[in-house]
């Protein structure tokens, strides 16, 4: 018998940002193998409880052909046989979201969806879990949409969350041309696939992700002068690194895997800085 992959998620986008995303978590191992899909410019589905797959691939090109996310859940929901016992989210080009929950899902199951969002959980504790993921991220705009999700699996875990407990959880983003040196789409894609405390972990993953790899605006680097170039070059002198301060900065940031916090050295992101300072 398929194990049902009993899970709450959140599928959103921020228009502004041109970013899609999924956020998971279930009592399920590698939940973030089979839930999560998003293209960027397109949309994004997360297909669960005794999910089927093909949902994920399927609906991306049903968003690809320009459908809304309601007429997706529609066409893969109707040519599916199994459809009773499936939950699928979807949020489109446009930001519309739409959550289908078949009749034979486990209790509590539901969806919510709002501007940008489609919410939903299966095997849950009670609908509360789905409302802490719809309130959270409602209230959490002006932040990075990364942030948002890991956030809003934090407030429904707080709410009950999965009623079989903790296992696993998954995080992906997309923006075109957003991820790692700008040549993918993949923003953020981070996994716990088998631990205790998933979530948190799946927080502390983010922290890190967002240290190495995040974008501190242009207007808030700090111009080096004389006595920044000077104090930078005397710390790095002292790590072992030698040479002028470009050479210095380029051998530590690709060290630490800060490289992609590095341009040049007229001025440096600050997070940049507090790390060198911190080593």
């Amino acid at each position: 018998m398929t194990r049902p992959v009993a899970t709450f998620s959140i599928v959103a986008c921020d228009l502004d940002a041109d970013q899609w995303g999924v956020a998971v978590a279930s009592k399920f191992l590698a939940v973030g193998s089979v839930v999560p899909w998003a293209e960027p410019q397109v949309g994004a589905v997360a297909t669960q409880a005794y999910a089927n797959p093909r949902y994920g691939p399927d609906g991306l090109a049903a968003l690809r052909e320009g459908l809304g996310a309601e007429e997706v859940v529609a066409r893969l929901t109707l040519s599916d046989d199994g459809r009773d016992e499936r939950q699928v989210g979807v949020v489109d080009a446009r930001g519309r979201g739409a959550s289908f929950t078949g009749s034979a899902c486990l209790d509590w199951a539901g969806g919510r969806t709002g501007e940008c969002y489609a919410a939903q959980g299966n095997l849950l504790v009670s609908g509360e879990t789905v409302d802490a993921l719809a309130a959270s991220f409602e209230a959490t705009g002006g932040t990075p949409l990364a942030e948002r999700l890991v956030e809003a699996l934090a407030a429904a875990q707080l709410a009950g969350g999965d009623r079989r407990g903790q296992q696993s959880a998954a995080l992906l983003v997309v923006e075109r041309d957003g991820g790692y040196a700008s040549m993918t789409d993949i923003l953020v894609d981070l996994r716990v696939d088998d631990h205790a405390q998933p979530i948190a972990e799946l927080q502390r993953l983010y922290r890190i992700h967002d240290r190495l790899f995040g974008r501190t605006p242009r207007d808030q680097w700090l111009p080096v002068d004389d006595a920044l170039r000077q104090e930078l070059s005397g710390r790095l002198s002292a790590l072992g690194y030698d040479g002028d301060l470009a050479a210095q900065l380029d051998a530590w940031a690709g060290t630490e895997n800060l490289e992609e916090r590095l341009d040049g050295t007229d001025a440096l992101d600050p997070v940049l800085v507090d790390a060198l300072r911190a080593a």
